[in-house]
């Protein structure tokens, strides 16, 4: 399985690391995916899709397997929402929920719902 995520604050970036997977760094949504895929992203604003992760859907989002997002609890609904947007929109399962970058626990239940 390919991967692919998106980072504003390290976080997502920082989950990436701790898993020990090789994934395509999502920059600016011009990037391209060939293959089937995860996506890691975070949410954005209130509960928001990042714009470079809305662009790569676009042009890769026929590929996505699933997505697993960061978050902060503190935006109370708004909690990983962009995750519930992307199922919503290209037909792919919510993998993972997880606040910031994640326990050691949350990294060993990442990687068993990814199969790394």
């Amino acid at each position: 399985m390919k991967y692919a995520y998106a980072s504003r604050t390290g976080n997502v970036e920082e989950i990436v690391n701790s898993l020990g997977i090789d994934a395509l760094r999502i920059d600016d949504g011009s990037e391209n995916m060939d293959e089937p895929y995860i996506l890691f992203t975070y949410t954005d604003g209130y509960g928001d899709v990042p714009a470079e992760v809305e662009s790569f859907l676009m042009a890769n989002g026929t590929l996505i397997q699933g997505v697993v997002c960061s978050g902060d609890t503190g935006y109370g609904d708004a909690y990983c929402q962009a995750a519930d947007k992307i199922s919503d929109d290209y037909g792919c399962e919510i993998l993972y929920k997880v606040e910031n970058s994640g326990t050691p626990e949350d990294i060993e239940n990442i990687k068993k719902v990814i199969g790394a």
